[in-house]
């Protein structure tokens, strides 16, 4: 009995020193980050803009700093998602060409993530007030996942889109795109223009 005993201990070590455990290692893929999604309350944006809207209180609003920013051009901040909705708004100044000139760089901001985006859906909508907006989703591993477009044509011109400052792939980040678009049409559902 002990001879056994002997004979499947020795089999046992050998089995184990037999392969290199480093051989067998299979990384684990890393995790879908959790998101707990408050319930969304509003309120008013800075009168300070020539625009006005409802955000969602856990945001914060931010002035844009880049080189080329200007007046009037902010980001809604999310830091629990690591988020932006950056805004960039211009005066039309009643100049039809130059509305379309802007209208074509809106565009082609949004074309530029032809390479990685798989699908790309375009919707004009009737906001509340009566304007119109052009939202416009992108769907694969694109830096901005929604953007839209609104103007009154005459006076004002506002474009904005979503960004995410980390590395998680979009499809994990889904309930975070979806909670912050919901905050983009109400945004866009309360917008008024200031004279």
């Amino acid at each position: 009995m002990i001879k056994y005993a002997l004979i499947l201990l020795t089999g046992l070590v050998l089995a184990a020193c037999g392969s290199d455990s480093s051989d067998n290692y299979v990384p684990k893929p890393k995790g879908y980050p959790r998101f707990d999604l408050p319930t969304p309350t509003y309120k008013l944006i800075d009168p300070t803009h020539p625009y006005q809207f409802e955000y969602n209180s856990i945001a914060k609003i931010l002035p844009d700093t880049f080189a080329r920013s200007e007046p009037h051009w902010i980001f809604i901040h999310y830091p629990m998602f690591k988020a932006s909705v950056q805004l960039t708004y211009k005066p039309v100044n009643n100049d039809v060409n130059r509305l379309r000139a802007m209208l074509e760089d809106a565009y082609k901001l949004a074309a530029r993530h032809n390479i990685k985006a798989y699908a790309i859906e375009q919707r004009k909508i009737r906001l509340k007030s009566g304007l119109e907006a052009s939202i416009i989703d992108l769907s694969g591993e694109v830096p901005s996942q929604v953007q839209f477009v609104t103007t009154d044509s005459t006076t004002h011109f506002l474009r904005g889109a979503l960004y995410f400052n980390t590395a998680t792939q979009n499809d994990s980040l889904q309930p975070a795109i979806q909670y912050i678009r919901k905050d983009i049409m109400h945004m866009l559902n309360t917008l008024k223009w200031r004279k």
